[in-house]
C-alpha cells in the first residue's frame, strides 16, 4: 500500500507532521480529515520534487502537450463552474475527469492535487510553465488576490480566443507566400543540379563559344553541384548557432532591437505588441484589477524586451502619480500619437477599459487589412521572380542551340 508523508494544520492550532498509508491520494486526504487535520502538504513517499513540479525536463519532448484550444476550454469551463458557485477543488476535479485528452486530464489532475494540498491556483499553475504561460499565471494571481477569479478566468479565455484568431490570421496570410518560396527554391535546385549539367555535356561537343548568359548559368550550376552540400551544412550550423545565441538574454535583446529597426517589419511587430498590450490592460482593468498591477501583467504580453523596458519606465511614472497617457507618450515606437490621444480621452471620461479594448480591435482590423494587402502584392511578385529565373535559365540553354543552327546554315 502506498505511503504518504504529510504536513497539516490542527484544528486547535499548530502543525502536525507524519506518515500514513492509503490506497489513493483521495483516501489519504479523507484520513487526514478524519483526524481533524487540514493538509498543507501531502506527498507520496516515493515522489520526487521534479514529479511534484510537473513533468521532468527530460520527458517533455516525449510527451504530448496540452493544445491551446484545450487550455482555452479549460479556462472557460473553470470560470463557468466558479460562477455557478462550485468550489474550486471540485471544479478542478470535474475538469480533470472530463479532460479532452489524457495529457490534459493529467495536468488538470495535477493542478487539483496541488490546490487540495493548500497551494493557490496561480502557484499550482506556475509549476507547469509548459502549459500555463507567465502572463496566464499573473492574471490568475491577480484574480485570486482581488477575489474575482471567475471573472478573470472568463477574460483570460476571451483573450486566448482573440490571440488564437489573430495568430491564425497571420499564419494563413504567410502560408501561401512561404509555399511559393519553397517551390521556387526546389525548382531552382533541381534545374541547377540535374537539368543544366546534362546540357553542359552536350554543349562541350559543339566547339563554339557559348553566350555569356549560358556561361553564367553553367558556372552557377557547377558551383551549386560542387559546393551545395557544404553550403547547406554551413547554413544549418549557422541556424543552430543563431538559436543558441537567441537563447541568451543579450542575444535575444539585440535580435529584437534589429527586428524593430526593419522598416516594414518593425512597425508590424510594434502594432501587434500594442494590440496585445491594450487588450490585456483593458481586460484586467475591466475585471477590477488595479491599474499598476494590470500594467505589470500586461507588460508581459509584449514579447519584446525593448518594448518591455519602455513600458516599465512608463509604469514607474504612473506610480509617481502621472497620467497613463502622459507616461506612455515616451513610447512612440509602441504607441502612435493617435493611440495616446484616445487613451487620454478615455482616462478623462472614466472608460479606459472599454476604449483600450476598442483600440485593440481597431488596430487588429487595420493590421488585418495591411496583411491582406501585403500578401496580395507578394504573391504576384514571387510568381514574377519564379518566372524570371526559370525563363532566364530556359533562354540561356536555348541560345547556344539557336546559335549553332545559324552557324550551320
Amino acid at each position: 500500500m502506498p505511503a504518504f508523508s504529510y504536513r497539516a494544520q490542527r484544528s486547535e492550532g499548530g502543525i502536525a507532521e507524519g506518515h500514513l498509508t492509503a490506497e489513493t491520494r483521495q483516501e489519504a486526504l479523507r484520513q487526514l480529515a478524519g483526524m481533524g487535520l487540514r493538509p498543507v502538504r501531502l506527498e507520496s513517499a516515493g515522489e520526487t520534487a521534479a514529479e511534484r513540479a510537473g513533468a521532468p525536463l527530460g520527458w517533455t519532448l516525449g510527451r504530448r502537450g496540452v493544445s491551446p484550444r484545450a487550455l482555452e476550454n479549460f479556462t472557460r469551463q473553470l470560470s463557468s463552474l466558479l460562477t455557478a458557485g462550485v468550489p474550486l477543488s471540485r471544479a478542478l476535479r470535474i475538469l480533470a475527469r472530463e479532460g479532452s485528452s489524457s495529457a490534459a486530464a493529467e495536468r488538470w489532475r495535477a493542478i487539483h492535487d496541488l490546490v487540495v494540498d493548500g497551494n493557490g491556483l496561480a502557484d499550482a499553475m506556475a509549476r507547469h510553465p509548459d502549459v500555463f504561460p507567465r502572463i496566464y499565471v499573473a492574471m490568475v494571481r491577480s484574480g485570486e488576490t482581488g477575489g474575482f477569479l471567475d471573472v478573470v478566468l472568463n477574460q483570460v479565455a476571451d483573450f486566448q480566443a482573440r490571440e488564437r484568431e489573430l495568430r491564425g490570421k497571420v499564419l494563413s496570410a504567410l502560408t501561401y507566400p512561404l509555399v511559393l518560396m519553397l517551390v521556387a527554391v526546389a525548382v531552382l535546385i533541381f534545374l541547377m543540379t540535374f537539368f543544366i549539367p546534362r546540357f553542359q555535356v552536350m554543349f562541350e561537343g559543339f566547339g563554339a563559344a557559348l553566350p555569356a548568359l549560358t556561361r553564367a548559368i553553367i558556372a552557377a550550376s557547377h558551383f551549386t553541384t560542387r559546393w551545395g552540400l557544404l553550403i547547406a551544412v554551413a547554413l544549418a550550423l549557422a541556424y543552430y548557432g543563431l538559436r543558441l545565441w537567441l537563447a541568451t538574454a543579450e542575444g535575444r535583446r539585440r535580435w529584437q532591437q534589429a527586428v524593430l529597426r526593419v522598416p516594414a517589419v518593425g512597425e508590424l511587430v510594434s502594432r501587434l505588441a500594442m494590440t496585445r498590450f491594450c487588450r490585456m490592460l483593458g481586460t484586467l482593468i475591466g475585471a477590477g484589477v488595479p491599474l499598476i498591477a494590470a500594467l505589470r501583467v500586461a507588460r508581459e504580453s509584449l514579447g519584446n524586451q525593448v518594448l518591455v523596458d519602455a513600458v516599465s519606465d512608463a509604469i514607474e511614472r504612473v506610480q509617481r502619480g502621472e497620467a497613463l497617457a502622459a507616461s506612455l507618450r515616451d513610447c512612440p515606437r509602441l504607441f502612435p500619437p493617435t493611440a495616446i490621444e484616445m487613451i487620454a480621452v478615455a482616462e478623462e471620461s472614466g472608460q479606459l477599459d472599454r476604449e483600450l479594448v476598442r483600440l485593440s480591435n481597431e488596430t487588429e482590423k487595420e493590421l488585418d487589412g495591411r496583411l491582406r494587402t501585403a500578401v496580395s502584392l507578394t504573391e504576384p511578385i514571387l510568381l514574377l521572380l519564379m518566372a524570371a529565373f526559370i525563363g532566364a535559365i530556359f533562354i540561356g540553354m536555348v541560345l547556344p542551340i539557336l546559335s549553332i543552327q545559324d552557324y550551320l546554315s
